[in-house]
């Protein structure tokens, strides 16, 4: 195990009592999983821990002063968006142990990939007489802990909105369409939009549902992950500078695309499978339907 080595003093761990992250939901709270593999953009999180931080020891063993004003905060950083912020400060300037409840909501079209809350007691000012072991410039963490929650599988999902078709260009009765604009360098969440098509109230539903899917529900959704997957993965192999050894920054559409190859063909060459679907079509989409696993759900 590591630990960090800051060039000041830090009260000891126990300085705090914190409860682990919970997750509010309809039918109560329940402690935070995980993972949410049934987790879409349509679904806003709202999280909640209680810490009790106890105020005259933090001071005394940073060498600051009775009266220092401290902050409680929480930042959520979210791995699929490549977006963070902050969620929630609590100052702190009371004496003895003060009990903090944090209560945080998030919106699910901000989220996606893996979902990171750091909480940390930092100095809220800088102080200009603290001694020269002590921390003194505002925002000084002394006290931090990290949890973490997967909202889906290991490829970032994309941001969705459901509308009509019929005021689209798009067939009336088609039920979704994934729509992918910009070069392999563009960023993912500006390059992906999934349409679902209002009137097709089978798919409409099947993601109203993705929280709690039925069993209709994950049929559902499984065959639009297959689809989308599909549409991807032939929008990749159909750049020639989509390969093994390209560098493509992080978050970016070519690095989110070559992240769902090697989850769906781990092992294979782009190349392989570029001629493969050039000569086989037939065959190439058996291989999708065969690697995202269509239709086996639970």
């Amino acid at each position: 195990m590591t630990r960090r080595v800051l060039p000041y003093r830090v009260p000891a761990e126990d300085v705090i009592e914190a409860e682990q992250w919970s997750l509010v939901t309809e039918d109560g709270e329940i402690g935070l999983p995980e993972a949410l593999p049934d987790w879409d953009y349509q679904m806003d999180l709202h999280l909640r821990r209680t810490l009790r931080v106890d105020l005259d020891r933090v001071r005394s063993q940073s060498g600051l002063s009775s009266d220092t004003a401290l902050v409680l905060a929480v930042v959520w950083t979210a791995t699929g968006s490549n977006l963070s912020g902050p969620a929630r400060h609590v100052r702190l300037t009371a004496a003895g142990t003060e009990k903090v409840e944090l209560d945080v909501r998030l919106r699910g079209s901000d989220l996606g990939g893996l979902l990171l809350l750091d909480t940390a007691l930092v100095l809220a000012e800088r102080r200009m007489d603290a001694r020269p072991s002590s921390p003194r410039r505002a925002g000084s963490v002394l006290w931090s802990d990290r949890e973490s929650l997967r909202l889906q599988g290991d490829a970032p999902q994309f941001p969705m909105a459901v509308i009509d078709f019929a005021r689209t260009s798009f067939p009336d009765t088609a039920a979704w369409l994934l729509q992918i604009d910009g070069g392999l360098d563009s960023a993912t969440m500006g390059s992906l939009l999934l349409l679902v098509n209002e009137r097709n109230t089978v798919t409409a539903t099947a993601f109203e549902n993705a929280g709690k899917p039925r069993p209709v529900d994950r049929i559902v959704l499984s065959a639009v992950y297959a689809d989308a997957a599909r549409t991807m993965v032939e929008h990749a192999l159909g750049h020639d500078d989509f390969a093994e050894d390209a560098d493509f920054a992080d978050g970016s559409l070519g690095a989110t695309l070559l992240s769902l190859f090697d989850q769906l063909f781990p092992g294979q060459s782009i190349n392989d499978i570029r001629l493969r679907r050039r000569q086989s079509p037939a065959l190439f989409a058996s291989d999708m339907q065969a690697a995202v696993k269509i239709f086996e759900v639970s």
